[in-house]
């Protein structure tokens, strides 16, 4: 068990000083390995009353898999937009760019007892509620909401398939900008253990947040 909480308790020494980041935990590995790669740190820091994500990039290599840690008790109102920040730049960089470089988040595999990451590449978050498609949202509470009705999580596939099916339906995914991080990994597992249509149409690459 001492093992596995070094893993869960990333640590980094800067400066001569160790920092902490707790990393999410879900129970199940999306991706075990990940090789040339750069870490890239956020942490949870406070600065009087106030919480604010810090950002630790000094390693990060543009042409390589970047891996976000990301700290699970950031809101996701604090930590997403310093992402957008970090996609933006990975993406309109040009003289060194990689197509085949991905990015990930890290977290813990409470059964593998393991690191583990989830890609995250082809996102595009949006700070801000979406005008169509089937609204799939997330709340702080661990609820869900498809378009206003509450559906209990391990009955929503379930209700999905119901949906009347004379009209494409395209799923768009939202989380209450007051989740933490830690619940946001979970629930982006939980999403892709989801059985919806495969094609681009059906399936939004935006996340929405608020």
């Amino acid at each position: 068990m001492k093992y596995f909480t070094l893993i869960v308790l990333f640590a980094l020494f800067s400066c001569g000083n160790k920092e902490d980041i707790l990393l999410p935990k879900a129970n199940i590995s999306i991706v075990k390995n990940v090789n040339d790669l750069s870490p890239i740190y956020i942490f949870f820091r406070t600065k009087g009353k106030d919480t604010v994500a810090e950002v630790n990039r000094k390693n990060s290599i543009i042409s390589t898999n970047w891996i976000l840690n990301v700290d699970k008790r950031l809101q996701l109102r604090l930590a997403i937009p310093e992402i957008i920040k970090l996609q933006q730049k990975k993406r309109e960089e040009k003289a060194h760019k990689n197509e085949k470089a991905e990015n990930y988040y890290s977290y813990a595999d409470t059964i593998g007892k393991n690191l583990a990451f989830i890609p995250f590449t082809n996102v595009y978050y949006k700070l801000e509620k979406p005008k169509s498609g089937v609204v799939v949202f997330f709340t702080k509470n661990n609820e869900v909401l498809v378009d206003d009705t509450l559906v209990k999580q391990e009955e929503l596939q379930t209700y999905l398939n119901k949906l009347p099916s004379s009209t494409s339906n395209q799923y768009v995914f939202c989380f209450d900008k007051n989740t933490t991080f830690g619940s946001y990994i979970q629930d982006k597992i939980f999403i892709n253990s989801l059985k919806l249509p495969s094609s681009e149409f059906n399936i939004k690459q935006e996340e929405f947040i608020y």
